[in-house]
């Protein structure tokens, strides 16, 4: 077996150029547009079976450093943070209160299936967990911060790999049917988003209005902008951990800059500020769509050989409740409309994926469809801060 590791400036133009692929493949296969398939998603997964493939085929271990994915996820929930009007947040105070209501019961429902399997599957002591809010709602860093306890508590020596590999594959589902689950409920009850500019990402629509100029100038003084809360929120993330709140930095970096945009306009309004700028939706949108590419070209399929027969199962009957659950739990009860269509292609992301996947998924929606600014405030809070700390309290009453 030999490996392959590129350096972190290979990997970041590796994944430009997998995003162009994705973008083409779109272009040419309309199924692709109208699933709401990310470009991203279309080439990281292209980007991952070609490895795959090198590694089975010619015993070739690819793997990238993935340093700037981390910076890139930092500018774009700051971003997010930062077209966080205050009256935004007014209005998503009740659907922000349904979403959480709904994800907190989605994370019983997962860890109830994956408990009632392993016990009818008759897999090991201590996997159900991995199977369920671990590895799914929680991701791979929750997996990989796991993993050790279990190997200790229950002695599951794989417990890592299948985690891992778990985490994997729920990613790529997740970026798999969130489109296609939006595109059916927007279809089926004939939706569409107001006409207003994209809060996230620029429109793909070349006859789109464009309401403000995008110049260097501007480009650099959102970038500006970005930096200093990023490094505010670095701040504010060391003081949140010598308190005892163990959170993701990039939900230091979000919460900073929503004060951020709801304070300094108002003290100093002759200052510019990037909120709802061409030039802040332009960073955002290259910084999740890079993200997204890195993230899914650098999956290295191969574990998931470590997943076997019976976890597949598990993990495909996951599949079927989550998107059963969106469809006549969620989209329901966060109100039938089109914010509803949009966070419900998101859920996916919160239910079997990743945040950022979640974003992608609405990315791709609200391109095609129409703005939906208040899923891109509400769902990153609930699946990136609230869901986290009750994911830990779950996993641990399984643990103990």
């Amino acid at each position: 077996m030999t490996d392959i590791a590129f350096p972190g400036f290979v990997s970041l133009t590796i994944a430009i150029v997998v995003f162009f692929i994705g973008a083409e493949l779109n272009g040419r296969i309309a199924a692709l547009r109208q699933w709401n398939i990310p470009e991203a998603v279309t080439g990281g997964m292209l980007a991952a079976l070609a490895t795959l493939i090198a590694y089975r085929v010619l015993g070739i271990a690819i793997s990238f450093d993935l340093a700037a994915r981390d910076l890139l996820l930092l500018y774009f929930f700051t971003g997010i943070g930062l077209n966080a009007r205050l009256a935004d947040l007014i209005a998503g105070g009740k659907p922000l209160i349904i979403l959480l209501g709904l994800t907190l019961v989605y994370l019983v429902i997962q860890n109830v299936i994956a408990a009632a399997s392993a016990a009818a599957l008759g897999l090991p002591e201590g996997i159900t967990v991995l199977l369920g809010s671990a590895s799914l709602i929680g991701g791979h860093g929750t997996t990989i911060a796991w993993a050790p306890i279990l190997v200790e508590r229950f002695g599951l020596t794989n417990a890592m790999e299948i985690g891992v590999a778990a985490a994997t594959l729920g990613l790529v589902i997740a970026s798999l049917v969130g489109g296609p689950v939006a595109g059916l409920l927007i279809a089926r009850y004939r939706l569409k988003g107001p006409e207003a500019a994209l809060s996230i990402g620029l429109s793909d629509d070349p006859d789109h209005p464009m309401e403000d100029d995008l110049n260097h100038v501007t480009l650099l003084r959102t970038i500006l902008v970005l930096n200093v809360a990023v490094l505010i929120g670095y701040t504010v993330d060391e003081l949140l951990a010598d308190l005892g709140f163990r959170l993701p930095l990039f939900v230091a970096c979000l919460l900073t800059a929503i004060v951020l945009t709801n304070v300094v306009p108002r003290i100093m309004p002759m200052l510019f500020w990037p909120t709802r700028t061409r030039a802040l939706a332009l960073v955002s949108d290259l910084s999740l769509s890079i993200f997204l590419a890195m993230s899914l070209m650098s999956m290295q399929l191969w574990t998931l050989g470590g997943l076997g027969p019976s976890l597949l199962l598990v993990l495909a009957i996951q599949t079927v409740a989550a998107i059963a659950y969106i469809l006549f739990a969620v989209f329901p009860l966060m109100g039938r409309n089109y914010d509803a269509a949009v966070i419900a292609g998101g859920f996916s992301g919160i239910s079997l994926g990743a945040t950022p996947t979640a974003i992608a998924n609405m990315t791709a929606i609200t391109k095609l469809h129409g703005a939906a600014p208040m899923a891109f405030i509400i769902l990153p809070l609930v699946s990136a801060f609230f869901i986290d700390i009750a994911n830990a309290f779950a996993i641990g009453f399984f643990v103990n």
